[in-house]
């Protein structure tokens, strides 16, 4: 009875196990047209993932500057009401200083910072020499700030244009 018992489940895993086919030898065209497809295949992928990034990336420049844009609308608010205001002086002025703060405000959140530049020592990242004046001060200090420069996060936007001291041979 035992080795019915055994006989029977040697059958039952024979049924259960899959039988294996012998691998079919494939030719040397067959290979190559297979790895052909292959190839043409993971062009095609390659080719509309490229596709897919490219219109990704257009949109995301498209959209990228609505933060910005949402920030500044309560600045055409405040120009609104101080252009309604424009027969009395003081409140168009007080409301062009309050735009301004608001630019401001809004701008550094973002990341700008101004380059501070009086009295420093002149560096060609930060600022551009538009003008140099005959002075007791050292040579390349700052003497006085054309046109103010600015930097987003760590990134010079806009060198300052200084004005800087040269050494008076004179003396």
């Amino acid at each position: 009875m035992e080795q019915k018992k055994i006989k029977d489940n040697a059958e039952e895993e024979k049924k259960q196990k899959p039988e294996i086919k012998k691998e079919k030898k494939l030719t040397d065209k067959e290979i190559i047209t297979d790895l052909t497809d292959t190839l043409q295949r993971t062009q095609a992928e390659f080719e509309n993932y490229k596709k897919r990034m490219d219109k990704d990336k257009a949109e995301f420049v498209k959209y990228a500057k609505a933060g910005l844009i949402h920030n500044l609308l309560p600045m055409i608010d405040t120009f609104q009401i101080a252009l309604k205001s424009t027969k009395d002086n003081e409140k168009f002025l007080k409301g062009m200083e309050m735009v301004y703060a608001q630019l401001i405000s809004t701008l550094q959140t973002e990341g700008l910072k101004p380059i501070d530049a009086m009295g420093k020592k002149f560096d060609p990242n930060l600022h551009e020499v538009m003008l140099k004046e005959k002075s007791d001060k050292d040579e390349g200090i700052i003497l006085e700030e054309l046109q103010k420069g600015y930097m987003l996060n760590d990134k010079v936007l806009r060198h300052s244009k200084v004005k800087v001291s040269e050494k008076d041979n004179k003396k």
